[in-house]
């Protein structure tokens, strides 16, 4: 006779797909720790941090951070966790679901600073700098933007010139995330050589990292300019390995890839908020998540969400075998980016009025993810880099 069949578990509002499936036991194990990590130390004060623009005690956070192995956790060697990227994914949606600039403070640290030291440093440099990025000891930053140049890179004015066997950096960056509390900056300038990356430690003379003030995204962050007033630097502060442009690129293709996990997290919390005041607030004398308008917002909202999941998770499984393109993170990005936002201002619009209170989480993450549509890479950008990889034909100029 056939085996009786193993009844199947019920419908989980929080699973509906059952990706959980998907999970090793460590995977859960690494998602666990981060999870329990932001719900102790960010979110019982992220709303205070970020009504008053500031995050106190970055330095204990990214100690903490280190402690858990959450920076530069999918690297390997020099004190890393050497995580499966599918892990690392699942902690940016972990720490993004308390706050984007908790997910950037990491992703800047690992998948930037970090990752431009591992992958192109000499082994003096990584061994310098690493096990105490690792720990949360050294805080990094990555200098490419400019005032003048964010979608092209190439424009960069930023240069720097041999004077003997010395390097003399010279120009501006912006919009640099952890630039002020950073014990190191990799700064991307012009050579006669072409584009090439160095390490600058921040107390050299001649380097200043101004804040950035009045924002209304991202306030739970440290953003500032960079200024290079002629800093003289050793010869050994050149990353060897990095010649080009495609040295930051395939920096930045690391830290794109976080955000394809990261945004869901966003959009998890304004889902889930949404969902408790559907099931809670009543109106004409029951739930509002009884009326048809509002539960096919709800189911919406999961089909997104949990398509956005999949989604990085399928990225994620492709990175650990190597076989990642840069136009799929491009449309992991692009896609996910895109729906956070539309979960997040529907979710306003279930909330009504309370949705734009700081005591839920909505109105938060919807302008964080304002910020994180177009750093990075736009989503202008991300839709000619896939539109080239469907035609053939470039776009961009």
């Amino acid at each position: 006779m056939p085996a009786t069949p193993s009844p199947l578990p019920p419908f989980d509002p929080s699973d509906p797909l059952g990706l959980d499936d998907l999970l090793t036991d460590e995977d859960r194990a690494v998602r666990s720790t981060v999870r329990q990590w932001a719900a102790d130390r960010v979110l019982p004060h992220i709303a205070d941090w970020y009504e008053r623009g500031e995050l106190p005690d970055i330095r204990e956070l990214a100690r903490e951070l280190g402690a858990i192995g959450a920076l530069g956790m999918s690297l390997t060697g020099y004190g890393c966790a050497g995580a499966s990227h599918v892990q690392y994914g699942l902690a940016c949606l972990e720490l993004e679901a308390a706050d984007s600039g908790i997910r950037s403070l990491v992703s800047v640290q690992g998948s930037l600073a970090m990752y431009a030291i591992w992958r192109f440093g000499s082994e003096e440099q990584k061994r310098q700098w690493l096990p105490r990025m690792a720990s949360g000891e050294v805080i990094g930053c990555f200098g490419l933007t400019e005032p003048d140049h964010g979608s092209d890179p190439a424009g960069m004015r930023t240069h720097a010139k041999r004077d003997g066997t010395d390097w003399v950096l010279t120009g501006r960056k912006m919009w640099i995330t952890n630039g002020s509390v950073a014990g190191v900056a990799v700064v991307w300038a012009r050579t006669d050589e072409g584009i090439r990356g160095f390490l600058v430690p921040t107390d050299s003379a001649g380097f200043s990292a101004p804040e950035i003030k009045h924002k209304w995204s991202l306030r739970a962050s440290v953003t500032s300019e960079l200024v290079l007033d002629e800093v003289r630097l050793p010869a050994d502060a050149l990353l060897p390995e990095a010649r080009g442009l495609g040295g930051p690129l395939r920096c930045l293709s690391h830290a794109r890839y976080g955000i394809v996990w990261g945004s869901m997290g966003a959009a998890r919390s304004c889902f889930e908020a949404a969902l408790d005041y559907a099931r809670t607030r009543e109106q004409f004398g029951k739930p509002i998540g009884a009326f048809q308008l509002t539960q096919a917002k709800l189911a919406d909202m999961a089909l997104e969400l949990h398509k956005g999941v999949l989604l990085a998770h399928h990225l994620g499984r492709r990175f650990d075998a190597r076989r990642l393109l840069p136009e799929q993170i491009s449309f992991g990005k692009l896609n996910n980016v895109r729906e956070a936002l539309d979960i997040c201002r529907t979710a306003r619009t279930i909330l009504g009025a309370n949705g734009i209170s700081l005591e839920y989480p909505v109105m938060r993450h919807a302008t964080n993810l304002e910020s994180v549509l177009t750093y990075e890479g736009t989503a202008e950008m991300h839709q000619l880099v896939l539109g080239k990889a469907l035609t053939g034909l470039d776009a961009f100029r």
